[in-house]
């Protein structure tokens, strides 16, 4: 039997806009409560289901009921606004878990880790990860409560660097880095110009404006050297600084000129 399509959230939620609704409604309720800070997403359907959340003064049982910062919400009788800060953070992803919403073999997903460092007034977030790492590749991986911020930096268009570097069997050669700087032929297309040198005799330094499934592995393993562990350093000109399995919050000049995102430019719908 085939296995049944689950409708997009954001579908979901423009299927409720119906006439009367205002024109700056452009969020809906759990999404809402998720990017101002006031109950993760799960939590925010588990306290609409429960009738625990009012909206302009009725209680809510729609978790896709339209909202706009101007809607007056309350959570168990205390009101909240709906203002979203963009917050980013940087955090140490260690070898194991893996950025998913579960993980099936039980060693854990990184947003269970990172919500085991996070500070109270950060728990109420819905965080998203800003593209992912595989299970045993460890270093810098980002995250927002803003879906905007997430789109801007793993969008193929904006061409965002980010710097890996991979201990790798043998020693490459300089042709052979010259090789993954012009751009190989992989099964799915030629990969863009990148940037490639030694850090030590079997460590490379890579640096790519794409993000294709298990690129850094593909292109090492197309040139002969496999890659034995990977780590990644730096996304755009921000570069890991904090220790494996801790977190910081990013700073508004790394995100508007490290990452290149200003959220005064961007569409809020």
């Amino acid at each position: 039997m085939a296995r049944k399509q689950r409708t997009p959230r954001w579908l979901e939620a423009a299927r409720r806009r119906g006439p009367g609704v205002p024109e700056d409604a452009r969020d809906w309720l759990t999404r809402a409560l998720g990017r101002s800070g006031v109950l993760p997403r799960t939590e925010a359907e588990q306290a609409i289901r429960d009738g625990r959340v009012e909206v302009d003064g009725r209680v809510e049982v729609d978790p896709f009921a339209p909202v706009s910062a101007r809607t007056r919400v309350r959570v168990d009788g205390v009101e909240h606004a709906l203002t979203a800060r963009v917050w980013a953070l940087m955090f140490h992803k260690p070898v194991g878990p893996v950025v998913h919403g579960s993980d099936p073999e039980g060693v854990g997903t990184v947003f269970e880790r990172l919500r085991a460092v996070l500070p109270p007034e950060l728990k109420g977030y819905e965080w998203y990860a800003v593209g992912r790492l595989d299970r045993d590749t460890t270093g810098l991986l980002l995250f927002s409560n803003d879906e905007h911020l997430v789109r801007h930096a793993t969008a193929p268009e904006t061409h965002l660097p980010k710097r890996y570097v991979a201990r790798v069997e043998g020693a490459p050669t300089e042709q052979t880095l010259g090789r993954l700087r012009m751009g190989l032929e992989l099964e799915d297309g030629p990969t863009r110009l990148a940037g490639a040198a030694l850090r030590e005799p079997d460590v490379v330094v890579l640096t790519l404006t794409e993000g294709r499934h298990h690129q850094v592995k593909r292109m090492l393993e197309a040139v002969g050297h496999p890659v034995l562990t990977l780590h990644r350093e730096a996304v755009g000109e921000v570069v890991l600084d904090v220790a494996e399995g801790t977190f910081r919050t990013l700073t508004e000049q790394e995100v508007s000129e490290g990452l290149g995102f200003r959220p005064d430019e961007v569409d809020p719908s």
